[in-house]
């Protein structure tokens, strides 16, 4: 079997690695902070000092960090993956990106002579632990091909987009219409509390009626309840947000509905609620 090595090991990463391990892929690991590797130290995986010994003898590297600049540090930091990286092997970027960043990355791994896809992923921390993720894969078919099992162990569905860059796109295309939906939520929540409504009877009437979605089905429980138990954290819809709008800024799009409910999330940064679940935007509202 090819060997992998998974770089990331948060929310998501964790339960990638676990299925991976579960499938039978020899599984090599790297983190940040060394100790969330434990775990999985013990279910099997080796756990890599640096990005650069984790991609080295794997036939496949995966990355699962939080932005840019994370993605960034671990390719092409002191101890890189890429100071690791062979000609022919299959580097693979889940994390969720900008467009611009990720054509960079997949540049530098092809003057390596790597195979280079980006497979962000939507599904939050049940979905990777469950194996139930989807992949939105841009780069050549035939790469995507040869390493369709090792997704197929991580997730349940897998799209081919087209080339380098699309995967990317796309999973900005899904975020900020999640964001901008988790946003108008709120509001809608938040003016049937202040007209005295059942809040539960009005998220059912919406959960079931034509504006129902996974959005306001997993949501609006959390909004509701005050848990914002991290499924998906706050600042990372912000940064998701953010970099939807710079790609509508350079391919001449504007995001007017976008920019606004982004600015809702700034505001709840600023009130302390970054490391919650992203429905905690309603809490801005609710303290206005």
């Amino acid at each position: 079997m090819q060997r992998v090595a998974l770089i990331g090991l948060g929310l998501m990463g964790s339960g990638m690695a676990r299925n991976l391990l579960k499938a039978g892929f020899p599984l090599v690991v790297y983190n940040r902070s060394l100790e969330k590797g434990l775990p999985l130290r013990d279910a099997g995986a080796e756990v890599a000092d640096t990005p650069r010994q984790a991609a080295e003898g794997a036939d496949v590297v995966i990355s699962m960090v939080a932005d840019d600049g994370a993605s960034r540090h671990i390719w092409l930091g002191e101890a890189g993956a890429l100071e690791g990286a062979r000609p022919g092997m299959v580097l693979i970027e889940c994390s969720t990106l900008s467009t611009r960043w990720v054509r960079e990355l997949a540049g530098r791994a092809q003057d390596m002579g790597c195979q280079f896809l980006d497979a962000p992923v939507t599904g939050s921390q049940p979905q990777a632990e469950a194996g139930e993720l989807t992949f939105l894969v841009g780069g050549d078919a035939r790469t995507l091909e040869q390493v369709e099992p090792i997704l197929k162990a991580m997730g349940r569905t897998i799209h081919h987009l087209g080339p380098t860059g699309s995967g990317a796109t796309m999973k900005l295309i899904n975020n900020l219409l999640v964001g901008v939906q988790a946003a108008a939520l709120a509001e809608a929540l938040h003016l049937a509390e202040s007209a005295g409504l059942d809040t539960s009877q009005v998220l059912d009437i919406l959960s079931n009626g034509a504006v129902g979605s996974a959005v306001v089905r997993t949501k609006g429980p959390k909004m509701l309840s005050g848990d914002y138990s991290t499924q998906f954290a706050l600042r990372w819809m912000h940064k998701d947000m953010t970099y939807a709008l710079d790609e509508g800024v350079e391919r001449t799009v504007p995001l007017p509905t976008v920019a606004a409910a982004r600015e809702i999330y700034r505001m709840a940064l600023a009130r302390g609620l970054t490391d919650a679940d992203f429905a905690a935007v309603v809490e801005v509202l609710r303290g206005a």
